[in-house]
């Protein structure tokens, strides 16, 4: 078992990777990770909600008096309707600021688990259990959370940090090819914006990954967590803009999201389209050549992931949205762009016609 550590002070925390039984070990990493925990709420959707089951017995056979919430898998349901119905279990389980929430599941699981632990009674412990490549990668560490709202992906939410994440490799056998898939444009992100060699490796074992044949998918995992632990410890709250370079492609990938209907686009599909519209527009502005495009599309496509929208969105539309994303200021818009490979930088002056010919050159 390997364990990355975040450090952030008072609310420093381990991430435990391995592959094993979904339970075993779990009540008491919970137990250490939140000592004054007298009772939990276990979140899972219809999709995880087995294992969540099994997550809960585990906390009661560790003294922990629990219950379960059960919502719709998909990105539907990071809406404020799941949301209340989360504060509404926790009410009924008598929560209090020594109710631990643990959410069982995906990135949208999370996101929504993670933003009612934020916001009720002012905050409560968190644990996360990732299933899904994407959030063992990704959305489980450095504490965002957060629901959707019609208009824009992520626009209500909170910081959040777990008070640990507990991530069991043995999920990925079985996650549905397109989940899986899906969770590897996160790991490439992690190449293109900070460690070259991790994108040359990726290369290089592109079809045993993709398969789930590579015996490293582990180490993996472990280095993603690594390295997105080291950018939210030295900017935690994104308010250097260190950590927006992790939102590389995330700004067309939100916009595609929103105008195409949540649940759509999976994630990683949507942000594997959007660091490709992020290559292209940082060639067009001269800050990397037409090869790190091709190299970093190559990878891309033979990962199966799409690199290009399947329907066409109004620009109209897309720009509306990505004036309205988090990283925007007084209606600028904003995009991580790559200035070489393992480089990336957050620019504010990105001429809107310039943005807007990328959207319609397809």
């Amino acid at each position: 078992m390997d364990t990355v550590r975040v450090n952030l002070g008072p609310r420093s925390y381990d991430i435990a990777i391995g592959s094993r039984e979904a339970t075993s070990g779990l009540g008491a990493f919970v137990r250490a990770a939140v000592p004054k925990a007298s009772t939990a709420l276990v979140v899972g959707d219809s999709n995880t909600a087995d294992g969540a089951r099994k997550v809960e017995a585990a906390l009661g056979a560790n003294g922990l008096r629990s219950g379960f919430a059960e919502v719709p898998a998909g990105e539907a349901s990071k809406c404020i309707v799941q949301l209340a119905k989360l504060y509404d279990a926790l009410y009924d389980l008598a929560a209090d600021r020594n109710t631990v929430v643990v959410a069982v599941g995906g990135g949208v699981i999370g996101d929504l688990a993670g933003f009612a632990a934020a916001t009720y009674n002012r905050g409560l412990p968190l644990i996360m259990v990732p299933t899904s490549l994407l959030a063992m990668v990704d959305s489980s560490v450095g504490g965002k959370t957060g629901i959707n709202h019609p208009k824009g992906k992520n626009l209500i939410g909170a910081f959040h940090q777990p008070a640990g994440v507990w991530i069991d490799l043995a999920h990925l056998a079985t996650l549905p090819e397109r989940e899986y898939l899906s969770g590897l444009a996160e790991v490439v992100k992690y190449g293109v914006i900070l460690d070259t060699a991790f994108f040359d490796l990726l290369e290089a074992s592109a079809k045993l990954v993709r398969d789930r044949k590579w015996d490293g998918l582990g180490q993996i995992v472990a280095h993603c967590c690594r390295l997105k632990a080291d950018v939210v410890e030295k900017d935690e709250h994104e308010t250097t803009g260190l950590r927006a370079v992790l939102n590389y492609g995330h700004t067309f990938a939100h916009a595609y999201e929103t105008c195409g209907g949540y649940g759509t686009l999976l994630h990683g599909e949507a942000v594997a389209i959007g660091m490709t519209d992020a290559a292209r527009l940082a060639h067009a502005m001269n800050f990397v050549g037409a090869d790190f495009v091709a190299r970093q599309t190559k990878l891309l496509e033979e990962l199966w992931l799409p690199t290009a929208p399947l329907v066409t969105y109004p620009t109209d539309d897309l720009i509306a949205v990505m004036k309205r994303d988090k990283k925007a200021a007084g209606g600028k818009m904003k995009f991580v762009l790559p200035t070489r490979l393992g480089e990336v930088k957050l620019f504010d002056d990105v001429p809107e016609a310039l943005v807007r010919a990328i959207l319609e050159a397809r």
